[in-house]
């Protein structure tokens, strides 16, 4: 059976979302591609609004049966990744909220997934997503192409195809990532308690 998954490159200036059709085979089509924007010199809460606005059409549109986020990581720029971070966050709770499971991937995940090779560069992986998709002309921007290559690393790695029960079947990077959260809480209820 076809599984429809939501891609979502999330930013607060350009969010990337892309729709997929993947079968059993991994075999992939193109359902949608875009980008939301929101203007620069808006405040943090009406460029959040936008964002959401235009995820919520494309659910909407599309029904995907799962939703896959990049994940977070810092960066240099704290503005940048706090946009990110913000984005990220609306694009997994509008998810949540309709009960579409949701997921995340690092970048070098997606990476790894769509060429092979972790450190690929933007070019590689549009050229990939392409491929892939059949497509003949590369995905652009490069944020439409990173929300097509989160979708289609989600589907590769068992999370459509199985559904919610893809997210027990973490990558090596999801494990270590769970684990050092899950030290952080133990450490701040430590804290908390006094311990």
């Amino acid at each position: 059976m076809t599984t429809r998954v939501l891609g979502i490159d999330p930013g607060l200036t350009r969010c990337g979302v892309g729709v997929v059709d993947v079968a059993p085979n991994r075999t992939a089509t193109l359902v949608h591609v875009g980008v939301v924007r929101s203007p620069i010199d808006l405040d943090p809460g009406n460029r959040l609004a936008i964002i959401a606005k235009g995820i919520r059409e494309v659910l909407d549109e599309f029904a995907p049966d799962v939703a896959a986020v990049e994940r977070v990581f810092a960066q240099h720029n704290v503005a940048s990744v706090m946009g990110t971070a913000q984005a990220s966050g609306i694009a997994l709770m509008l998810a949540a909220e309709r009960g579409i499971p949701t997921a995340t991937h690092t970048p070098s995940e997606v990476k790894a997934a769509i060429t092979g090779y972790g450190s690929a560069d933007k070019l590689q992986v549009q050229k990939m997503v392409a491929r892939v998709l059949r497509l003949d002309e590369l995905p652009k921007p490069a944020d439409a192409a990173d929300a097509l290559a989160i979708a289609l690393c989600h589907a590769w790695r068992g999370g459509a195809a199985a559904g919610t029960a893809g997210a027990a079947r973490q990558t090596p990077a999801q494990l270590a990532w769970a684990e050092a959260e899950k030290r952080a809480r133990v450490s701040r209820t430590k804290v908390r308690s006094g311990r």
